[in-house]
């Protein structure tokens, strides 16, 4: 090439500082992916989609902060919890129409453990409307939310978007697990803080007569029930870590919540047959109901802490293989 022809290209090119930005100035650049800067308009950087700017990953507390927002913002996490909200009041009410003169269930007025003793004191209806919801509702809501939580971001694309952001797989997986287990503590509230209303509008409030026969003031009832709350929202553990693994298998938010649910029914099912009854101690709901001993004087805690050595095992062996399918996973949606 001609001196003239090379002067001529030079102009056409615009002067430069041999890095790509303009001359004497620095270069533009943005995030950078696979070693290689991506910048955008105006020499800013690069939009890598909507999701990773809005859920950026550089601190734990705020990737945790994002993803809980993101749970709670749903409509179906919304209308889940008002789902169990309405239990405890339609219990509530079915038991205010169906007792008797006396003040007694009538003939026929059947129903979950503590239900009996709903009509002479309303904090009864937090330990009624518990027993009531965890065999199924809780714990289909939580492997609802749990089975989304990875497939779901898959279905919509945004799984990869998330993990351009500076997260990590592993962080990314933990704040997914620890929002989950949120929901699992304020699904449970919502149940007792409505049952807890609609028991103090319903009947009588007043020291509590507990399992053993003990009698107890309203407050210690009440920091008893708080208890049970807990102890309720630690046994979904188990199924929130099998949720999450379910949903690191499957690219359908719908197939992980469907499978969830149907491993949580089908345990179940297994659980109350008597002929299998060497595997129940092994099944992650078969210590449940053993919140129901906080309502001794003094309290049992053999079963309490065998249900939480269970769960821990659930979760201890579920997280891992959760851990070791998402870390390993080629994402391509």
């Amino acid at each position: 090439m001609s001196r003239a022809e090379t002067g001529a290209a030079a102009a056409a090119d615009g002067p430069g500082d041999g890095n790509g930005g303009p001359a004497g100035g620095p270069k533009a650049s943005g995030p950078t992916a696979g070693g290689r800067a991506m910048s955008g308009p105006a020499g800013g950087p690069a939009a890598v989609g909507p999701v990773a700017v809005g859920r950026k990953g550089g601190r734990p507390l705020g990737l945790f902060r994002s993803e809980l927002g993101t749970t709670f913002r749903r409509w179906r996490t919304l209308a889940l919890l008002g789902v169990l909200a309405a239990v405890p009041v339609l219990v509530g009410t079915a038991v205010k129409i169906e007792t008797s003169g006396d003040g007694s269930i009538g003939e026929g007025g059947g129903g979950p453990a503590f239900i009996t003793q709903v009509t002479n004191n309303g904090l009864f209806l937090v330990f009624t409307s518990l027993a009531a919801t965890l065999p199924f509702f809780l714990p289909m809501t939580v492997g609802v939310v749990a089975g989304d939580a990875v497939a779901g971001e898959a279905s919509a694309g945004t799984l990869r978007y998330l993990l351009v952001a500076p997260a990590g797989r592993t962080r990314l997986l933990l704040a997914k697990y620890t929002a989950t287990m949120a929901f699992c503590l304020v699904a449970t509230l919502v149940v007792a803080a409505s049952a807890l209303a609609a028991g103090a509008l319903l009947f009588p409030l007043g020291d509590v007569t507990l399992i053993s026969g003990t009698t107890v003031s309203f407050d210690e009832g009440l920091v008893r029930a708080v208890g049970v709350a807990a102890a309720v929202a630690a046994s979904l553990t188990g199924v929130a870590a099998l949720g999450l693994f379910v949903s690191t298998l499957t690219d359908s938010g719908v197939a992980a919540m469907a499978t969830t649910v149907g491993i949580l029914i089908t345990v179940q099912i297994v659980d109350t047959i008597p002929q299998l009854h060497a595997v129940h101690p092994y099944l992650f709901p078969h210590y449940w109901l053993s919140f129901a001993d906080l309502l001794r004087e003094p309290v049992y805690w053999d079963q309490l802490l065998r249900n939480l050595g269970l769960q821990g095992v659930y979760a201890a062996v579920f997280g891992a293989a959760a851990w070791a399918r998402f870390t390993s996973r080629d994402i391509t949606v």
